[in-house]
């Protein structure tokens, strides 16, 4: 599964989760980070990409015109790019269920609780 990370999260996240996300990119390498979330959208689709972002609208892009691409939405505010990144690795089962489900077009992943 590729992920492509919108500009609201850190472009490390590509190294930092290339162990189960291969092949993953962030819009600012693709020079894309100050894109409309249209053109975001459609180099998505075009590209066989799951988008990764904290911006709602993608949810709503996402409930209008339904996938490809599939969304993940991150509920986790303003946070360290290492809580991001534990957040997907905490719910890799989830996300990789919901890439496969042929009615799913987006998931919604609040934060992972913080371990005392």
């Amino acid at each position: 599964m590729k992920l492509l990370f919108d500009h609201n999260l850190s472009p490390r996240l590509v190294r930092a989760l290339a162990d189960v996300f291969p092949e993953s990119q962030h819009v600012f390498a693709l020079g894309m980070d100050r894109g409309e979330d249209g053109s975001i959208w459609d180099y998505a689709k075009a590209n066989g990409f799951t988008i990764v972002s904290k911006d709602a609208d993608f949810i709503h892009r996402s409930f209008l015109y339904g996938f490809p691409p599939k969304v993940i939405y991150l509920e986790l505010g303003n946070c360290p790019t290492r809580a991001v990144e534990q957040t997907l690795r905490d719910n890799l089962d989830l996300i990789r269920e919901f890439e496969s489900s042929e009615e799913k077009s987006c998931l919604t992943l609040p934060p992972t609780p913080e371990k005392s």
